[in-house]
């Protein structure tokens, strides 16, 4: 075990995109557990979009920044975590955390399942995209699906689910050329369309030219206006994060046709994942036997040493990843 750990801290409130220039790696002993707590060293950590709303004032400046990781106990001085058991928390975006065991949950032991995947499928971007799909858009067996940042974490999470739980037509928006293929090819998406090629209302009517019935909405701005005109009588709207606006906070809000919500009988909803972790043992029950005989897969960009993890949150604001971004310990 190295003697040194480092923690990443914000230094500044950024504006628009944040900057390398915003963050420190910071130096210090590798910290002491006291009673009733045990020492855990981190091997995978998550950066996630809703890191960069939390740096415009939650995260306290010079201290270190949280999030989810998974790591193995090496010192406990508590017997409800023993050394050796690997156990998510979220004490991340440092190299070793001291946590109390109500702070952690030790990870069940599936065979043929990698670590990785809960930070990713089986983790909270799975569980985002598993709550929007039953609790919050109630998907129903033949329910056509369009789904913005498709090619993201919950997007792809979000894709896969719908065709195992019987949606379809699924219809992706992305970044990129790549991506597109991507989810066409990949994930299972039945059209996707990059949605800096045109008006996103025209890319979406030529890739769902009979309207959708559920929006699973990651971007908010023009593809939630361009989804309410698409959406049939008695549509959803999932309402799950506002990429499109975390780094352009001058961004005018978003306009669409109010009108049309009363009309079809809309309903727009949206939800905090983190009021739903009592169903964490349920997204096992179904993730996990698709990812054993192969139906699911993890949709994952690795990313590897804790010394890039800027970098890694950095080039996820602007897209560089398809499917989860996880940094993980070499």
């Amino acid at each position: 075990m190295t003697e040194i750990a480092l923690t990443v801290q914000q230094t500044a409130r950024p504006t628009g995109y944040p900057a390398p220039a915003h963050f420190r790696f910071a130096e210090s002993p590798v910290p002491e557990p006291a009673p009733g707590t045990v020492l855990v060293e981190n091997l995978y950590w998550s950066v996630d979009p809703y890191h960069r709303e939390m740096m415009d004032g939650d995260f306290p400046l010079n201290s270190p920044l949280e999030g989810r990781t998974l790591g193995r106990v090496i010192e406990s001085r508590d017997p409800a975590l023993p050394e050796g058991e690997i156990v998510f928390h979220r004490h991340g975006w440092r190299t070793h955390a001291v946590v109390r065991p109500e702070e952690a949950r030790r990870l069940p032991h599936y065979d043929g399942v990698p670590l990785s995947a809960y930070l990713s499928v089986l983790g909270g971007t799975g569980l985002t995209a598993y709550v929007g799909l039953t609790r919050i858009a109630r998907l129903k067996e033949g329910d056509d699906v369009f789904v913005s940042a498709a090619a993201g974490g919950v997007g792809t999470a979000t894709g896969r689910f719908a065709r195992l739980l019987g949606a379809g037509r699924l219809v992706g928006s992305t970044g990129s050329a790549a991506k597109v293929a991507y989810l066409t090819e990949r994930v299972g998406y039945d059209a996707a369309f990059d949605y800096h090629s045109g008006p996103v209302a025209d890319l979406l009517a030529k890739a769902a030219p009979d309207g959708v019935d559920l929006f699973v909405d990651n971007v908010g701005g023009g593809q939630l206006a361009a989804a309410i005109g698409a959406l049939r009588e008695h549509g959803r709207v999932v309402r799950i994060g506002t990429i499109g606006q975390y780094n352009t906070p001058d961004a005018p809000p978003t306009v669409f046709d109010h009108s049309a919500v009363v009309e079809k009988s809309l309903r727009i909803e949206g939800f905090l994942v983190s009021d739903y972790r009592d169903l964490q043992e349920e997204l096992y029950e179904f993730a996990v036997p698709h990812l054993i005989d192969g139906r699911l897969e993890s949709d994952e960009t690795i990313v590897d040493g804790f010394d890039r993890i800027v970098e890694a949150f950095l080039s996820m604001l602007r897209g560089g990843n398809t499917g989860k971004i996880i940094v993980r310990a070499v």
